[in-house]
């Protein structure tokens, strides 16, 4: 599920194209960010019916063994372990999982020399053939191999890695957590269950929604605005020698302050220290910290800043 890290990213993404924009059409920024969130989902799905793809690979070397002018032992006697599954094959016959690829055009279809490749190298590896040797059945112990199989191999696969980064520039830093939720989708299988339960991207869609588009709206409306106090509070610096990505962060920052009254300043200070360390300089995280700790308690004293709730008041 999204955290309100993740829609910070996003909003941070989609801020930095409008910012870099010749355009800057604030609407059309805006249906990008919703565009990224929905881009997610099928990252997700993807994930899911890949593994459903390695089964079908499986099947297939099977029925090509047994189909050969001369059929080895083992091409007549396969070892089906893998293809039988339980948590595997309930994804495999999923309605759910159908369903919901084809709401929204998710296929491997098109790409199935990649499906070879991970089946390849994934069917190569000690952990498959250590499961394919074992005497050991049931479904708890199918659910922890392909646990196994996906997190250690499958999710960390290099040309797979490649592939989300050219199906889509939203992906670069999804992986992650969409990786979790297909983790998650795994271990909540049940054998009882008739299909799997797909997870929601939103934990309270309308609360975190609102967030999102909040953050954005406040960040553009408020642009000049907080650029000003920036620009006050950085007087030793030109605001074209500060980062790009700086000036957007700390933007951010301070529409998220002002906009959210039950956001803790400290929350914030720190949300935005965290994502400089990733999203710009080795030395943006002392200089956000510093410029946006002098405009917080600036902001506080003259009361543009008011926190309500309990425990906030005096943060």
């Amino acid at each position: 599920m999204l955290n309100r890290r993740q829609l910070r990213i996003k909003v941070l993404q989609s801020l930095y194209a409008y910012y870099q924009s010749d355009e800057q059409d604030v609407v059309k920024a805006e249906k990008q960010l919703h565009f990224s969130i929905d881009k997610m989902y099928e990252m997700y799905l993807y994930l899911l019916q890949l593994i459903v793809e390695m089964q079908g690979m499986a099947i297939e070397k099977i029925e090509s063994g047994r189909n050969k002018k001369l059929p080895t032992p083992e091409d007549l006697t396969p070892n089906t372990k893998f293809v039988t599954n339980i948590p595997l094959r309930m994804l495999s016959n999923s309605k759910v999982l159908r369903k919901a690829c084809e709401q929204t055009g998710v296929s491997w279809s098109d790409n199935m020399d990649l499906v070879k490749k991970v089946f390849k190298a994934l069917t190569a590896t000690e952990d498959y053939i250590e499961y394919m040797g074992s005497k050991t059945r049931g479904f708890e112990h199918d659910k922890e191999f392909l646990l196994r199989f996906f997190k250690r191999h499958m999710v960390n696969f290099d040309m797979l890695h490649d592939y989300f980064e050219e199906k889509s520039i939203f992906w670069n830093d999804d992986l992650d957590l969409m990786a979790g939720m297909a983790i998650k989708t795994i271990k909540n299988i049940d054998e009882d269950k008739d299909d799997i339960e797909l997870l929601s991207l939103w934990k309270d869609a309308e609360d975190e929604q609102d967030f999102m588009k909040i953050l954005f709206r406040q960040t553009v409306s408020k642009g000049e605005e907080n650029e000003k106090l920036i620009d006050e509070s950085t007087k030793n610096w030109e605001l074209e020698r500060i980062a790009l990505m700086d000036i957007i962060l700390m933007k951010m920052a301070l529409a998220e302050a002002k906009s959210f009254a039950s956001i803790p300043l400290k929350v914030t200070l720190n949300e935005y220290i965290e994502l400089s360390k990733y999203y710009s300089t080795p030395k943006s995280n002392s200089f956000i910290n510093g410029v946006l700790d002098q405009l917080f308690n600036k902001l506080k004293e003259n009361g543009t800043i008011a926190k309500t709730g309990r425990g906030l008041i005096d943060e």
